[in-house]
């Protein structure tokens, strides 16, 4: 029987980007297709997209809107596309004009903690379905706890590091290792084995292919 490959994921994104979540799960996808020939070693890393978003946050459609420069018939026309392939990938987006966008620095940390206790993954996946799926304030502490509790953590245990300002030191040295050292400028970014690197949410094949690649030596 054939053991199967080592497959080393750095994954770099932000809570708030929609596009983290389809790359999320095209990968996610791509590996259920993949098993028993690799093994994914998941490492999850923060980019905060707005790091200076004042707490109460911002509608989304008008910060992307002034953000980007972009017309409001154009950010309903990106929404319909993510909700789309999100459904595909059996991820559901609320969405709306109504959605907001928060700052995201509590959740790094959060996630921080969570890597270390393994539990990173879960977290990243409970983050998105709170903010994408229901909705719900990413600057509302208990938010943030109920989603640790939901990703197996324990709930008092995720509380103090909120309250307590915990591993910003570390979240914000590891944004400036990823953006100064290995120029990512946007997300998400997917690097596998610390040398081949993705951008963007890619469909479930294009992950597959590359993986295949990267595992029979051919890139």
């Amino acid at each position: 029987m054939t053991t199967p490959a080592q497959l080393r994921i750095d994954f770099v994104s932000d809570v708030v980007c929609p596009w983290c979540v389809i790359g999320l799960k095209s990968l996610e996808q791509a590996l259920v297709n993949l098993a028993g020939e690799v093994t994914a070693d998941w490492h999850f890393h923060p980019f905060e997209l707005n790091p200076g978003m004042a707490p109460e946050g911002e509608n989304s459609a008008e910060h992307i809107a002034r953000k980007y420069g972009r017309p409001p018939e154009a950010g309903a026309a990106a929404r319909e596309q993510i909700k789309a392939m999100g459904e595909q990938l059996g991820f559901r987006f609320k969405g709306g004009p109504d959605a907001m966008i928060w700052n995201t620095h509590d959740c790094h940390r959060l996630l921080h903690w969570a890597q270390m206790a393994g539990k990173a993954h879960a977290l990243k996946t409970a983050l998105f379905e709170a903010h994408f799926s229901r909705a719900e304030p990413l600057n509302d502490p208990e938010v943030l706890v109920a989603a640790a509790a939901g990703a197996g953590l324990d709930a008092g245990a995720a509380r103090e590091v909120l309250a307590s300002g915990r591993y910003a030191d570390e979240v914000n040295a590891a944004q400036n290792w990823w953006r100064q050292e290995q120029d990512v400028h946007a997300v998400p970014a997917i690097i596998f084995n610390g040398k081949y690197a993705i951008m963007g949410g890619q469909p479930p094949a294009t992950f597959e292919k590359v993986i295949r690649r990267i595992v029979a030596g051919e890139v």
